[in-house]
């Protein structure tokens, strides 16, 4: 399996090509200070997943998922605090927070999954 097959990989990507767009807009001071701040986070998701599958040992991979899991955590604060600062609408905060919890139970049933090995009967 390729790091691109993954799932939650693909889903965390889109998530980051969505939030660039969205922060794009943005004038300099809310760019520089919240934007930053989201974008890094957001981006840290689909690097922590990638670096982790790129070590081959499932502690390693599980270790950097578990960074992952934390910088989605950390996106739902920005994108709260943007759209409680009205940089963002009511449907694109909606839609956002619907696609993090998405990610986030992909996200932790691909940590569970790590390291377990399927016995057939």
């Amino acid at each position: 399996m390729k790091l691109e097959d993954l799932q939650v990989y693909q889903i965390s990507m889109e998530l980051g090509e969505k939030t660039w767009d969205l922060v794009s807009r943005w004038n300099y001071f809310n760019k520089d200070t919240i934007g930053k701040q989201l974008v890094r986070a957001i981006d840290s998701v689909s690097a922590n997943i990638s670096e982790g599958f790129g070590r081959y040992h499932f502690k390693e991979n599980k270790h950097f998922l578990y960074y992952a899991r934390g910088s989605l955590s950390e996106s739902k604060t920005w994108i709260t605090k943007a759209y409680n600062r009205k940089l963002i609408e009511g449907n694109e905060y909606k839609t956002l927070i619907e696609e993090i919890e998405k990610l986030s139970v992909k996200l932790n049933n691909y940590i569970n999954s790590i390291g377990k090995t399927q016995h057939n009967k």
